[in-house]
């Protein structure tokens, strides 16, 4: 009798996948695919003209006819939804600006930067590099679903650098007056932001101090000494961590960045194009499997001190941890920073401004010739007493007190000495 039973079909929106069984078809749901929205473009309704997020107003405006409206974000702040770690997640995650936008290249130190489709920029604000080229932005990368909106306007940036580069007695005299930093560029850079529940356990020899009595047969005396009794521990502590922050750009120095901390993330809004009309945008490459493993890095740190905290005694040998972390979340989130790139005596400075808070950070020349006057003027009184007590102690034996203060001094002024270098260093790099 023929076969008369219709061939089988997979279900809709079912696909064939590669199976571990010869012979065998295996049909699985058709992946989803995250498409990235059309562009807008934010042009005045009034004119026709180019409009740009407004700082005082909190929305676009015009700069030809004056119309302005204000943004319809809602603000979310520390209720902003985290994430999860799945390929389901990252599948839905929307992709692209969502704006019609430019790339800028610096062929110099390989900074990109979303720019607005009419930007006219020729410079990089990262190194100052005028070697660079403009292409499309690439619309494969995921979306940021929140930001903080610029709270300092571009007209105060001037003024709060000027006030910066003039503190610090070390510094070049001409540094504060001069206008070298007078056009900050304000950018949005990428950062990625984790929380989790972390149950670490700790094991350690934890020492206990115990004061013993002895007899000294030199002295011919009883005394008392310190011994540490060793014993091995163990415990655990639960920690929360939340919204800790990972800059996705590695363009940028990462000392500086956490210098301008901390960002108010109480203000973080939901993210729409408008915000980012003429203004400047950096995309991330610190992708998000990488930024998690160096989270869960700091995280480890922080649950490590935590554990440390735990235990009654300063003591403590062979300490090992583990850390299991539960309900790990994260969002993409872009954070407003004014970005300028300064040359003095022909050297290349960088200076951050928190577009939130107003905090500042950079680098700044430092007058090396007022740093070695303070040393010598720090190693000066100990070599005094110290020459001052040598001839007096080998006269009469009483240049012993002269040369102890002598010692003391010089130890106290080469300690000062070296704080004093290494912050100066650390003002010019970064």
């Amino acid at each position: 009798m023929p076969n008369t039973l219709p061939a089988w079909q997979p279900p809709p929106d079912f696909v064939s996948v590669d199976s571990a069984l010869p012979g065998i078809s295996v049909f699985a749901p058709r992946p989803v695919t995250a498409q990235a929205d059309a562009p807008q473009t934010f042009k005045c309704p009034q004119c026709g003209a180019s409009t740009k997020f407004d700082v005082a107003s909190g929305g676009v405006a015009c700069e030809h006819c004056g119309y302005a409206a204000a943004s319809q974000a809602q603000t979310v702040g520390l209720q902003a939804s985290g994430m999860e770690f799945t390929l389901e997640t990252l599948n839905k995650a929307e992709m692209g600006w969502g704006v019609a936008r430019k790339e800028l290249h610096c062929d110099s130190c390989g900074a990109d930067l979303a720019i607005p489709e009419n930007a006219l920029s020729a410079t990089c604000p990262f190194c100052a590099s005028h070697h660079v080229n403009v292409r499309e932005a690439p619309a494969a990368q995921l979306r940021p679903r929140y930001l903080i909106p610029f709270k300092i306007q571009p007209q105060a940036t001037r003024a709060l650098a000027q006030r910066w580069l003039g503190q610090g007695w070390y510094h070049p005299d001409a540094l504060g007056a001069s206008a070298i930093v007078d056009r900050f560029t304000g950018l949005y850079l990428p950062f990625w932001t984790f929380s989790a529940q972390m149950a670490s356990d700790w094991k350690a020899q934890v020492g206990y101090e115990r004061q013993e009595s002895y007899y000294d047969h030199d002295d011919k005396a009883w005394k008392t000494r310190t011994k540490i009794d060793w014993r091995w521990e163990k415990g655990r502590v639960n920690l929360e961590v939340a919204d800790l922050l990972v800059c996705g750009s590695s363009r940028i120095s990462q000392v500086l960045v956490k210098q301008l901390a901390p960002f108010q993330l109480k203000d973080l809004v939901s993210y729409a194009p408008e915000f980012l009309a003429g203004w400047q945008a950096q995309t991330y490459d610190l992708t998000l499997p990488k930024a998690w493993e160096q989270g869960k890095a700091e995280m480890r740190e922080e649950a490590k001190k935590a554990c440390r905290d735990s235990i009654k005694s300063p003591h403590v040998r062979n300490f090992s941890l583990t850390a299991d972390f539960a309900d790990e979340s994260w969002r993409y989130v872009l954070l407003p920073v004014y970005l300028a790139a300064y040359k003095f005596e022909n050297k290349v400075y960088q200076v951050m401004l928190n577009g939130q808070t107003g905090a500042i950070a950079g680098q700044k020349p430092v007058a090396w010739w007022k740093i070695w006057l303070a040393v010598a003027a720090m190693l000066t009184p100990g070599l005094c007493l110290g020459l001052l007590g040598l001839p007096l102690l080998l006269a009469g034996g009483i240049g012993i007190v002269p040369l102890i203060l002598g010692l003391l001094a010089l130890i106290a002024g080469l300690a000062g000495a070296f704080f004093l270098y290494r912050k100066a260093a650390a003002s010019e790099a970064i």
